[in-house]
């Protein structure tokens, strides 16, 4: 039997194409965090509204997801993926042009929804581009490479572009990236023109975008203004009220935005729970690192993206030669539990920092296991949670997956970051009063160290559960009955 993305001679540089729109969605997620101080300054930016340069895009991807698989699934998945690399760079240069913030928050705000469009169409091509198992797991491994990596080049190439030319270019980067990948796409990408006689499911996207807007606006606003503060908690309520409406409609519904039979398959099922848990538990690398690379050690921005760079190389390393290698012949769920295994074991190592440790022999060991151990976990997630998908629903699942990551990201960092000023707190106080750069410094690390413990703790519950419930052979088709 001849696999069908055999017939395509072109399905190499697809994948090409594919990846380098998925890079650029990756990166924005942290490229501008590193130029936000510079961006303040520039545009006279308030401290208290800075934080909107981010929430803005991750509001307006977070929310849209479920939205923009459902497009991808109804107008064709190409149609989508050029619409989405389109509005993307029409954003990014009226961003890169801001001459206020409200203008920057706007274009931000239009960069999350097209990458909504773009992101489930990207991993939808994906999943039907490549079908032939040993393809398969090299173009996921290529996929999953950048999913992990991305973030940590992100800050790298906002480091270097913020110091040697300014902030804007952060955004203006990705106009000839995704002119690029524009042009490749009608070149190389092959698919259907959509599905005739589909409708959009308008009840589902209210309650669906509803409650996921609402649950990332109550986590970003929980780092700021506290669990208790109503700006919080009446989001959060909203957020889970809405959800629980959405899944009792998308139970009713004739076209559903999101099929539930998609998670009636216990693998699929766990590889979804298996990536929101690593997510939760992987950007307490990201986010309390670059406090300890600039605040403790008094490294430059420049310096501080190079310095996450081998949690990239493990990504890269891990999901491209050693999980495409090995999905083939080997159980997913033994590669997910090993690669969380190994990252929680890293996150041990940079518990045991402290403000004199030196690069080399304390946090690099730490940063590559991180990287190994999640490189080696999402390249089997990715292939597991769309393999067996009807067609008409590769959107919907690709954009359900790239949901779970942001809730994921949203709530880790909110949640890892109340434990580490918490514990930060408590040590400050049984130590006296933090009157030096060095006990402040000090108890900041101790914060640290705590959520590390944290992290690692939910990196083995994702382990456990990918064991327990990733079955060896392939998830059935969404919606039939699953395979023993």
């Amino acid at each position: 039997m001849t696999p069908a993305s055999a017939a395509d001679p072109k399905r190499w540089w697809a994948l090409a194409v594919i990846a380098l729109a998925q890079l650029m969605v990756i990166l924005d997620g942290t490229i501008v965090n590193i130029a936000l101080p510079s961006a303040q300054r520039a545009l006279g930016m308030p401290d208290a509204d800075r934080q909107w340069v981010i929430t803005a895009y991750t509001l307006a991807f977070g929310g849209l997801l479920l939205l923009g698989g459902r497009i991808a699934d109804l107008v064709g998945r190409k149609r989508a993926f050029v619409i989405g690399l389109a509005g993307f760079a029409v954003a990014s240069a009226l961003g890169g042009a801001a001459a206020g913030p409200g203008t920057l928050f706007a274009a931000r705000a239009l960069q999350g929804a097209f990458a909504a469009v773009l992101a489930p169409s990207a991993l939808s091509l994906l999943t039907t581009t490549f079908t032939d198992p040993r393809e398969r797991a090299k173009a996921f491994g290529v996929y999953g490479a950048l999913a992990g990596g991305g973030s940590g080049a992100g800050l790298l190439v906002g480091g270097l572009l913020t110091e040697y030319l300014n902030w804007r270019w952060c955004l203006y980067v990705n106009v000839p990236v995704a002119l690029a990948a524009l042009i490749g796409a009608q070149v190389f990408l092959r698919d259907r023109s959509g599905r005739p006689g589909g409708h959009l499911d308008v009840p589902g996207v209210l309650l669906g975008s509803g409650g996921l807007v609402a649950l990332v606006y109550g986590f970003s606003e929980a780092g700021p203004r506290g669990w208790t503060s109503p700006w919080v908690a009446a989001p959060l309520m909203a957020g889970v009220i809405l959800l629980a409406a959405f899944v009792w409609w998308q139970n009713r519904a004739a076209g559903p935005l999101l099929p539930l039979r998609i998670f009636r398959d216990r693998s699929r099922a766990g590889a979804f729970a298996t990536m929101g848990l690593a997510t939760i538990g992987m950007f307490g690398v990201f986010l309390f690192l670059t406090y300890y690379f600039q605040a403790v050690l008094g490294y430059p921005p420049v310096r501080t993206g190079l310095a996450f760079m081998p949690v990239s190389v493990g990504i890269v390393i891990g999901a491209t030669q050693i999980a495409a290698r090995l999905l083939p012949r080997t159980a997913p769920h033994t590669l997910m539990a090993s690669g969380m295994v190994l990252a929680a074991a890293g996150m041990v190592l940079l518990s045991r920092l402290t403000v004199h440790a030196q690069y080399v022999p304390h946090v690099l060991p730490g940063l590559l296991l991180v990287g190994l151990g999640m490189g080696l976990t999402f390249m089997p997630v990715y292939a597991t949670a769309t393999v067996g998908v009807p067609t008409q629903d590769t959107g919907a699942a690709s954009a359900a997956l790239t949901t779970v990551q942001q809730i994921g990201a949203s709530l880790g960092t909110v949640l890892l970051n109340t434990i580490a000023t918490g514990a930060a707190g408590r040590h400050s106080r049984a130590h006296g009063p933090a009157d030096s750069g060095t006990a402040l410094a000090e108890a900041m690390v101790h914060g640290f160290s705590v959520a590390y413990w944290c992290s690692a703790g939910v990196l083995l519950l994702a382990a456990l559960v990918a064991a327990l419930t990733v079955r060896r052979g392939k998830p059935s088709q969404a919606g039939s009955k699953p395979s023993a």
